[in-house]
């Protein structure tokens, strides 16, 4: 069993910056995807970025150029940097990994608010 457990989220102005953080813990086999999705109210969940074991990157358009996905290996941890962050950009951010064994976990979530 993996516990993923997201942090950063916070209340935030429209131009500002925040640093997601999500720590795998637990019975872990080799984790192969680690990223980040988010759902906004009243909308489904969608992909945020992904990053491989070997540092290959996928992000959503929206989000290209603002949001910086990174990991740490060693640490079993996975980070999202956010720059000049919109309303829009308002969700619940989910943590997510992929194992070699084929297992997929989700975090419970960190709330993310952009607003002035």
């Amino acid at each position: 069993q993996v516990q993923l457990v997201e942090s950063g989220g916070d209340l935030v102005q429209p131009g500002g910056s925040l640093r997601l953080s999500c720590a795998a813990s637990g019975t872990i086999f080799s984790i192969l995807i680690m990223g980040w999705y988010r759902q906004a109210p009243g909308k489904q969940r969608e992909l945020v970025a992904t990053i491989t074991r070997g540092d290959s990157t996928n992000y959503a358009d929206s989000v290209k150029g603002r949001f910086t996905i990174s990991r740490d290996n060693a640490k079993n941890t996975v980070y999202l940097q956010m720059n000049s962050l919109k309303s829009e950009d308002t969700a619940v951010y989910y943590c997510r990994v992929t194992t070699s064994n084929g297992m997929a976990y989700w975090g419970k979530g960190t709330l993310v608010t952009v607003s002035s």
